[in-house]
């Protein structure tokens, strides 16, 4: 068995997918601008994950812009029947590489289009509407009118399940009233757990919840707990952060990006890692960062 299957399987949208996927952030430039230093490694990392049995993949057409997108169709196209692939809207690029909102009925459905003509696509599987009330974090406000434009686009047969990112619990309910939300996809990590809550909530609805910045983002993760867990289980920090996720809750989808064939398969082979009782505790009890 692969290592990737070795983490479980949960449902997300009308696909039953492995636990542990794939980001594609990382493929893009510095900043997530621009074209990698080496595409072909790029190309390399992407093929390499789908051998190793990663059947999920999350990316943007804002990563770039359009450069994930258009390594994942060069990599990949035409795709396997059992790839997912989920992409978000709601921001734009300037020339500068400054992340703008891009939250109108005209900027999203141009957003779709960019994502199905770039990736090779007729039809999105799941789209997330990324909140950009702040770009620092979740912050409460009113998300119906983009959600509508989603919807619309739903309706017309170019999205198939629509999730949420970067949302309070509260913008949860309140989009789940107007649609059905395939995941939820929040900033949480081992030491950055102020959504537990929330997770718990989705866990008994059966939705998906997806941590980005899994292993601390722009900021890794720092710890001498987590280093000594990792030694005394041969393991690498990183893994023992992901494995903390994968035991955290059955319905939590991991999807840790790298443009390195190394780090992609120190990655995945997290799935097989099991942490016993007394390094759970020490990790449920770690110091938590100060929320945003």
């Amino acid at each position: 068995m692969s290592s990737v299957k070795q983490s479980g399987s949960f449902t997300l949208g009308n696909r039953e997918i492995w636990r542990l996927g794939y980001g594609a952030m990382q493929l893009a430039g510095p900043g997530v601008f621009g074209p990698p230093k080496d595409p072909e490694m790029a190309v390399k990392v992407l093929q390499a994950a789908l051998d190793a049995g990663v059947n999920h993949i999350d990316t943007s057409d804002f990563y770039g812009p359009h450069v994930t997108n258009q390594l994942i169709k060069k990599a990949l196209h035409p795709y396997p029947q059992e790839l997912t692939i989920v992409t978000k809207v709601s921001a734009r690029r300037d020339e500068q590489g400054n992340w703008l909102p891009a939250l109108s009925a005209p900027e999203l459905t141009q957003a779709v289009e960019d994502n199905l003509r770039n990736l090779g696509l007729d039809v999105l599987d799941v789209v997330n509407l990324r909140s950009m009330i702040s770009v620092h974090g979740p912050a409460e406000g009113s998300l119906a009118e983009p959600l509508e434009t989603l919807i619309k686009l739903k309706d017309r047969g170019l999205i198939r399940h629509i999730g949420l990112s970067n949302v309070t619990a509260k913008q949860v309910e309140d989009g789940m009233k107007m649609t059905d939300i395939a995941c939820v996809q929040n900033f949480y990590n081992v030491a950055n757990r102020h959504d537990d809550a929330l997770i718990d909530t989705l866990a008994a609805k059966n939705i998906a919840y997806v941590p980005f910045f899994p292993l601390g983002g722009f900021s890794p993760l720092q710890s001498q707990e987590i280093n000594d867990i990792a030694a005394s289980l041969d393991a690498t920090p990183m893994q023992v952060a992901l494995a903390w996720l994968l035991q955290r809750s059955p319905n939590i989808l991991l999807i840790p990006g790298t443009s390195s064939l190394g780090h992609l398969n120190e990655n995945l082979a997290a799935a097989a890692l099991t942490l016993p009782p007394e390094a759970l505790d020490v990790l449920n009890n770690l110091p938590q960062a100060a929320q945003h």
